[in-house]
């Protein structure tokens, strides 16, 4: 069911608490996927993400680790590795909030969960990139739309450690795509005036093209 027809939902500015509520169900509803659909999803993922230019013109990738349901973007990565290509994972800024680093990530980097219980690399020795200087950027979404519309966890971790994009012309710089299984699709999201644009949603299913 899309939450766009759901009369337990109505839609976004007409209801104070409707992204509380949206991010409630999505993270049951991707909860909910079987470990045998979570392993096909993740392929499904792997075959849209290595189909797209700005994947196959990255060097320097910036992935995650799945936590609480989030598409598993691990097969990915091993493609990354295959192909020469340098992956890093989010780490929580030890001194700015809501802020993140991007640390390498190699077969042989050791891993902590961090105060979310999310695994991420160790600060020590750890080398690490800036945001600005990451070719392509995979992130986990809660929902997505398929205008390019999105909505994460709520944080602001993302959106405040790439703020540098805000005014940037689209496809310029550093580029952001959205991962999601494509449950988590619904009709319209409204758009932050805060929010950094992606280039797009990419799931199992597809790749949506962000047009805002």
């Amino acid at each position: 069911m899309n939450l766009s027809t759901d009369p337990k939902i109505k839609p976004s500015g007409q209801q104070p608490n409707f992204k509380v509520q949206l991010r409630r169900q999505m993270r049951k509803r991707r909860r909910s996927l079987t470990a045998q659909q979570q392993q096909q999803n993740s392929l499904g993922l792997l075959k849209t993400i290595r189909n797209l230019n700005s994947f196959r013109n990255s060097d320097h990738l910036a992935l995650y680790l799945p936590n609480d349901g989030e598409i598993d973007p691990q097969q990915i990565i091993k493609l990354c590795w295959a192909l020469g290509k340098k992956c890093y994972l989010p780490v929580l800024h030890p001194i700015r909030h809501n802020r993140l680093w991007f640390v390498e990530y190699t077969p042989q980097t050791r891993l902590h969960k961090n105060i979310y219980r999310i695994l991420e690399p160790s600060l020590i020795k750890a080398p690490r990139r800036p945001a600005w200087a990451i070719d392509l950027v995979l992130l986990p979404l809660v929902a997505f739309d398929a205008e390019g519309g999105r909505l994460g966890m709520g944080g602001g971790y993302y959106d405040r450690t790439f703020a540098f994009k805000q005014g940037w012309k689209k496809g310029s710089g550093t580029k952001l795509i959205g991962l999601a299984h494509d449950l988590q699709k619904v009709a319209r999201l409204k758009t932050e005036s805060w929010d950094i644009p992606l280039e797009g949603v990419a799931s199992e299913e597809r790749f949506y093209r962000a047009v805002r």
